[in-house]
């Protein structure tokens, strides 16, 4: 798949996961919140919940599940990467942080999400 076409799926994954998450009563934070470990595509809250939300999409299952593209190393720059976030926003030390996977299945052009919680 050519960069821009699979830029353009993994940014619509994206606002199809910021439409999910709002559906169920989640804020968002913030949206791809990059340092220099790394980047977290959404960063939202619920309930005392503060999600780090790492987002997967795929056309498809042929090659597994969009969350096994998720490895050791993009977990642990996630993980720096979050604890850079709260650094910045002592507002928000009060939330329990959280570090999930939101998978992005496109079928026929519409998007069916599946919510890893807690997923590393």
């Amino acid at each position: 798949m050519p960069v821009s076409q699979k830029r353009r799926l993994g940014d619509w994954g994206e606002d199809s996961a910021c439409r999910y998450l709002k559906d169920r009563g989640w804020t968002l934070i913030e949206r791809n919140f990059r340092c220099r470990f790394g980047e977290i595509d959404i960063i939202a809250s619920k309930q005392g919940i503060l999600a780090f939300i790492e987002v997967k999409t795929r056309s498809g299952c042929a090659f597994g599940y969009p969350c096994e593209a998720v490895d050791g190393r993009k977990q642990a720059k996630i993980r720096a990467a979050a604890s850079i976030f709260l650094k910045m926003r002592r507002e928000l030390s009060s939330l329990q942080p959280r570090l999930d996977v939101i998978e992005i299945i496109s079928r026929d052009g519409r998007a069916f999400a599946r919510h890893l919680e807690d997923a590393f």
